[in-house]
């Protein structure tokens, strides 16, 4: 297996005795999952379950607006005469009422096995 070596204008020194071996050989791959211990965001996970589960977000929401809606309407009505401006007001706070409603009796959590 001697092959001629053409001369290169290197400084590389050309060893003369190369050799070329092939090799093969066999790789096993697991693929099997493996528990590596416990997640430490577990706790994490957990927490945004029940927060969604309790939906605090929404009812927080709907605690607040219910809060601003009496305190607007007790304003209103001891106004000793009410502009339109301020009519206007009343009527923005309580149409958004409406629709935070809606929105709130419109999301449920959706059962997947259904």
């Amino acid at each position: 297996m001697e092959k001629e070596i053409k001369e290169i204008k290197t400084d590389a020194k050309v060893k003369e005795d190369t050799a070329v071996k092939k090799v093969k050989f066999e790789l096993e791959v697991d693929t099997n999952v493996v528990d590596s211990g416990k997640n430490p965001y577990m706790h994490l996970i957990f927490l945004a379950r029940a927060v969604d589960a309790w939906r605090i977000f929404p009812r927080i929401f709907l605690s607040v607006y219910i809060y601003l809606l009496y305190d607007v309407t007790t304003w209103f009505m001891n106004l000793p005469e009410p502009n339109l401006e301020q009519s206007g007001l009343v009527s923005i706070v309580v149409g958004a009422g409406a629709a935070w409603f809606g929105l709130y009796a419109g999301t449920s959590k959706k059962n997947p096995d259904k």
